[in-house]
């Protein structure tokens, strides 16, 4: 596993913007596909995007498409979330979360079958 540490959360009014940052340690991490995940209260935990382990490759949530914005720096161990335009239905607690597996496979694997995953950070927006 590799170990995950989210930070970058917090309060926002509806259009705008907040940068989520992921450090990692223990592993490889260029052997990690990356990705970020959404819980918000009463629901279950989606796909929020994905990054291959060379950046290369993103994937989105049709949710976010256009305003969240995924990428990694392997120098620094660090993967990122950029979300412009937010809206209140955006409001959840973000979680970091990496894999062995491929980042396409990250869209629809199951929740139990992910490697590692951060402690989470709440992002709340205003309407």
């Amino acid at each position: 596993q590799v170990q995950l540490v989210e930070s970058g959360g917090g309060l926002v009014q509806a259009g705008g913007s907040l940068s989520l940052s992921c450090a990692a340690s223990g592993r490889t991490f260029t052997s990690y596909g990356m990705g970020w995940f959404r819980q918000a209260p009463g629901k279950e935990r989606e796909f929020v995007a994905s990054i291959s382990w060379s950046g290369a490759t993103t994937y989105y949530a049709d949710s976010v498409k256009g305003r969240f914005t995924i990428s990694r720096e392997n120098a620094k161990n660090t993967v990122y979330l950029q979300m412009n335009s937010l809206k209140p239905e955006d409001t959840a607690v973000y979680y970091c979360a990496g894999d062995t597996t491929s980042a396409r496979a990250m869209v629809n694997m199951p929740i139990y079958r992910i490697d590692s995953w951060g402690q989470g950070t709440q992002v709340t927006v205003s309407s």
